[in-house]
């Protein structure tokens, strides 16, 4: 039998909202910086803010849509996580520039489901990262949609990457307490990450996130 899978809740807002998705067993939070398009992005003081609030057995993921190294780095320093989410392609520098400025912290690329092309991508990433997130995305949109798109992709696309690559997978992309069961049994990833799904008009909600992480150990 395959572990439970960890969960990752994005779009942290306030430190309050940290607390409560840690008190429901969130194992890793999601604090989003300036995106082209979607929700819950908020300034860098704010998520430095949240990040120091943290246990340190709950990660912090500093989501960034920027794709020069020297410029994540800085971010990174503005606003110091324990693991960055890249949202985007590099297009300047690479994952060993990252490692080597920033020792310690982990690394995670996104990779946009949208067609076979996909598992190529991600398996090109895997050896330079600590773990890939699936997500549902399109970087090639007139303006990108970079996450928080609240949709689901081809989950049959999802379960090859998880069976290519040798990093742990975290699956986000409209899950939801009605289809997350079917969306763990179809992909079998390691973690799962979710933001418009346990939401409220914005706001973190407690008993939508309850009942997902209910559905999630059952």
């Amino acid at each position: 039998m395959n572990p439970t899978p960890k969960v990752k809740i994005c779009c942290i807002s306030s430190v309050e909202e940290a607390e409560r998705a840690i008190g429901l067993g969130a194992s890793a939070l999601g604090l989003v910086s300036a995106m082209p398009s979607g929700p819950g992005v908020i300034e860098e003081a704010h998520i430095a803010e949240i990040a120091a609030a943290v246990p340190p057995s709950v990660a912090t993921f500093l989501l960034t849509s920027l794709q020069a190294t020297d410029a994540i780095i800085a971010q990174h320093h503005r606003c110091p996580t324990t693991t960055i989410q890249l949202v985007d392609q590099l297009e300047e520098g690479t994952y060993a520039d990252l490692r080597a400025a920033l020792p310690g912290v982990q690394l995670v690329q996104v990779i946009h489901v949208t067609d076979a092309a996909s598992i190529q991508e991600a398996e090109t990433a895997a050896p330079h990262v600590d773990a890939l997130l699936l997500d549902s995305g399109n970087p090639n949109a007139v303006v990108k949609t970079l996450g928080g798109t609240g949709n689901t992709h081809d989950w049959a696309l999802s379960r090859q990457i998880c069976d290519r690559v040798d990093v742990p997978v975290f699956l986000a992309g409209g899950l939801r307490v009605h289809n997350v069961a079917a969306a763990i049994e179809q992909v079998q990833p390691f973690g799962l990450d979710l933001c418009t799904g346990v939401r409220t008009d914005g706001q973190l909600d407690e008993a939508k996130l309850r009942a997902f992480m209910d559905a999630v150990r059952a």
